[in-house]
C-alpha cells in the first residue's frame, strides 16, 4: 500500500450511478479500493479515520443497493463519512479535506446533494430520516431514507424518541446500527446472516403478514399467544426485543464486511412491504488497515501519518500540556484530599482530561455515554447528595443539555461545576465544534458563576476554586490545544469571586480581555505603545459577576475602553455595555468598544486563519483602539466648529 493506490475499478466509479454498473463479484474488490483511497488521503489531510474505514463494505453496499441520493442516506454524526464522499463526487477534493476552503470533515448539505442533512453531532440521524421519508410519503415520492447510527449514538435518548414515532413512515424508514464497538446481540456468524436473509426476504414477510391476517381472526387468547410465539422465535434467533417494541422489524446481527451477507439483506429490506427496519450491522473500527484495528482509539482522529508504519507526524513533542490534560490532572490531585470530588463526561474521558482523573480515582469518574442531558441532571442529583460533581463536557455539546442547566441545576442552585472544554474556535473541525455561545447562554443564567482561564496556569486555579465553591453552580472554559507555556502553580489558590487582575498598567487605553485573547492583547498593547498610547491590560478572569469595582475605575481613568473575548455576542461586551449603561458612563462620552466572534458559522480553517477572520488577533485590537480614537477626535472637532 503506497500514498498513491492503484485503483482501477474506483477510477471508473465518479458516482454512485457508475458502481451500480458494477457486477456483484466486482464489489469486494472496489471495497478494497476504497479503503486504499481513505487510508491514502486521511495520511495527507489528518482527520478521522478508524470509523470511516470499519464502514467501507456498507458505504458501497447502501450506495449499489439504494438509488442514492433520490434515496437519501443520513449518517449520523458524519465522521464516518470519508468513504461515502469519494464515491459521491468528492473524489478529486478529498485531500483538500478539514482544510480552508476545502472538504469538511462532517456531511453538509451546501457540500453535495448526496449530503442531505448536516451532521457532527450525535444521534440525530433517525430524527432526521422520518423527516424525509414522511415528506415522501406526503408527497406519493417513492423514495427511501436511510439512516446509520451507531452503538455509541444509541446511547442518546434522541434516537429511541424517534424511533417511538417511527411507524408513521412505513417501510420508507431503513435504520442501520453500526455496531462497531459493544455487542448487543448473538455473535455474527454464517448462522445468523442466513437468518437474517431469511426474514428479510419478501416470501417470509408476505407469510408472516398472511399469518398475522389469520391470526386477528381467532380468538383473543390465541391471537396473542401466535403474537408472542413469532417474536419469541425471531428473538431468540437474532435478539431485537427492544426494537421490535418500538415498532421495527428487526433484522440482524450481520457482519458488516462481509458483502455477500450484506447485499442480499438490504436489496430484501429495500423491497420488503413491512414497515420500518432496523438492520443490525457489526463492524471494527479501522477494519483493513492493521495500525487502527490494533488501536481504535488513537486512529480515530489522527493527523498525518506514514501509510506503511502507521506513525503520526505528530511534531517535535513536548512543548506546553495540553489544556485537557492539566484539567483532568489537577482535578486527580484534588481529589487525593476531598472524596466528594467525583468527575462526569458524556463520552469524553480522553477528550476532556477525564480520564487522568479515572486513572486515579476509578470509582468517581462516570461516563455515561452520549447523554448530555442526563449528565447535567446526574451531576445536580451528586450535588444535592452533597458530592462536588464536575460535569466535563465540550461547549457545543453542553448546549444540548441547556434546559437541565437551567431547571435542575440554577433554579435549584446546586453546585455543579462545569468544566467547559474546547471553548472557542477549534481549527478543522469547523463550526459545529465550535464553542461560541457558552458564555452568553451561560452567564445570563441567575446564580451562575462564569470564569474563562486566560492559560494553563489560571486553569489549575480555576479548577481549584470551583471544587471550593458550595454556594452555587460555576463553570469555567478552557480552548483545545496546548497551553502557553506559563509555569504551572505548585499549589492551586482560590480565586476572588468575580474579582479579575491587571496584567499591565497603561493611562489612556484599557483592554478588557476575557479568557485565551490575553497573549494577543498584551501583544497589541506593546504595538499600542510604541505609538505613545499607553495600554492597561486586565484579565478580568470572571464574565458573571462581572469586576464592577475594576471596570468602573478603569472607565473612570481611560479614554477608550476595548473589550475582547472569544465568544458570541452577548458575552462579556454585552455586560460591560450594560454596566456602563446603568452606571450613566456611556453618557460621559467614554469610547466602548466590543470585540468578539462575528456573527457567523466560521468554516473549517488553520486557527490563526480564523481568529484573522474573527478579527481577534493583535492588530486587529491595535486597529479598533485606532479607530475609537480616530473618531473619537472628530467628533470634539465637529463639537468646536458648530460652537
Amino acid at each position: 500500500m503506497t500514498d498513491t493506490p492503484v485503483t482501477p475499478l474506483l477510477d471508473k466509479v465518479k458516482i454512485p450511478a457508475d458502481l451500480r454498473k458494477l457486477e456483484p463479484s466486482q464489489l469486494r474488490q472496489f471495497a478494497d479500493e476504497l479503503r486504499s483511497e481513505t487510508i491514502s488521503a486521511v495520511s495527507v489531510t489528518g482527520g478521522h479515520l478508524g470509523a470511516g474505514l470499519g464502514v467501507v463494505e456498507l458505504t458501497t453496499a447502501i450506495h449499489y443497493v439504494f438509488n442514492t441520493p433520490e434515496d437519501r442516506l443520513v449518517w449520523d454524526v458524519g465522521h464516518q463519512c470519508y468513504p461515502h464522499k469519494i464515491l459521491t463526487g468528492r473524489r478529486d477534493r478529498i485531500r483538500t479535506l478539514r482544510t480552508g476552503g476545502g472538504l469538511s470533515g462532517f456531511t453538509k448539505r451546501t457540500e453535495s446533494e448526496y449530503d442531505p442533512f448536516g451532521a457532527a453531532h450525535s444521534s440525530t440521524s433517525i430524527s432526521a430520516a422520518l423527516g424525509f421519508a414522511i415528506a415522501n410519503k406526503l408527497n406519493d415520492k417513492p423514495g427511501k431514507a436511510i439512516a446509520v447510527i451507531g452503538d455509541g449514538s444509541m446511547s442518546a435518548g434522541m434516537a429511541y424518541e424517534a424511533m417511538n414515532n417511527a411507524q408513521a413512515a412505513g417501510n420508507r424508514l431503513v435504520v442501520i446500527l453500526n455496531d462497531n464497538d459493544m455487542s448487543i446481540a448473538p455473535p455474527v456468524g454464517g448462522l445468523s446472516a442466513y437468518l437474517a436473509r431469511l426474514v428479510s426476504s419478501r416470501p417470509f414477510l408476505s407469510l408472516r403478514e398472511v399469518a398475522k391476517r389469520i391470526s386477528r381472526k381467532l380468538p383473543e387468547p390465541l391471537h396473542i399467544a401466535a403474537r408472542k410465539t413469532d417474536e419469541f422465535a425471531r428473538g431468540m434467533a437474532m435478539g431485537g426485543t427492544l426494537f421490535e417494541e418500538l415498532g421495527f422489524y428487526y433484522v440482524g446481527p450481520i457482519d458488516g464486511h462481509n458483502l455477500d451477507h450484506l447485499i442480499p439483506v438490504l436489496e430484501n429490506v429495500r423491497d420488503a412491504a413491512e414497515g420500518p427496519c432496523l438492520i443490525h450491522v457489526v463492524t471494527k473500527k479501522g477494519h483493513g488497515y492493521a495500525p487502527a484495528e490494533a488501536a481504535p482509539d488513537k486512529y480515530h482522529g489522527v493527523v498525518k501519518f506514514d501509510v506503511v508504519t502507521g506513525k503520526q507526524d505528530k511534531g517535535p513533542g513536548g512543548g506546553p500540556p495540553a489544556y485537557q490534560n492539566v484539567f483532568g490532572e489537577t482535578l486527580a490531585k484534588l481529589a487525593e484530599t476531598d472524596d466528594r470530588i467525583v468527575a462526569i463526561t458524556a463520552a469524553m474521558p480522553s477528550g476532556t482530561g477525564v480520564d487522568k482523573f479515572a486513572q486515579a480515582h476509578p470509582t468517581r469518574s462516570f461516563d455515561v455515554g452520549i447523554a448530555e442531558q442526563h449528565a447535567v441532571t446526574f451531576a445536580a442529583g451528586l450535588a444535592a447528595q452533597g458530592m462536588r460533581p464536575f460535569c466535563a463536557i465540550y461547549s457545543t455539546f453542553l448546549q444540548r443539555a441547556y434546559d437541565q442547566v437551567v431547571h435542575d441545576v440554577c433554579i435549584q442552585n446546586l453546585p455543579v461545576r462545569f468544566a467547559i472544554d474546547r471553548a472557542g474556535l477549534v481549527g478543522a473541525d469547523g463550526s459545529t465544534h465550535a464553542g461560541s455561545f457558552d458564555v452568553t447562554y451561560l452567564a445570563t443564567l441567575p446564580n451562575m458563576v462564569v470564569m474563562a482561564a486566560a492559560d494553563e496556569a489560571e486553569l489549575a486555579h480555576m479548577t481549584y476554586t470551583a471544587a471550593l465553591h458550595d454556594s452555587g453552580p460555576i463553570a469555567f472554559r478552557y480552548p483545545r490545544g496546548n497551553g502557553t507555556g506559563v509555569a504551572l502553580p505548585e499549589v492551586p489558590k482560590r480565586l476572588e469571586i468575580g474579582k479579575g487582575r491587571v496584567v499591565r498598567e497603561g493611562k489612556s487605553v484599557a483592554i478588557l480581555s476575557l479568557g485565551t485573547r490575553l497573549a494577543e492583547a498584551l501583544k497589541a498593547a506593546d504595538t499600542l505603545d510604541a505609538k505613545g498610547l499607553s495600554t492597561t491590560v486586565a484579565d478580568l478572569r470572571f464574565v458573571k459577576p462581572l469586576d464592577e469595582e475594576l471596570i468602573r475605575r478603569l472607565m473612570a481613568t481611560h479614554e477608550v475602553v476595548v473589550t475582547v473575548e472569544e465568544a458570541s455576542i452577548g458575552g462579556l461586551g454585552a455586560h460591560v455595555l450594560t454596566l456602563a449603561s446603568d452606571l450613566g458612563l456611556t453618557d460621559a462620552g467614554l469610547k466602548i468598544r466590543t470585540m468578539r466572534l462575528p456573527d457567523k458559522f466560521q468554516e473549517h480553517d488553520n486557527p490563526q486563519k480564523q481568529y484573522d477572520e474573527a478579527g481577534l488577533n493583535a492588530p486587529q485590537i491595535v486597529d479598533t483602539v485606532l479607530k475609537a480614537l480616530r473618531h473619537n477626535s472628530a467628533g470634539v472637532e465637529e463639537a468646536g466648529v458648530r460652537a
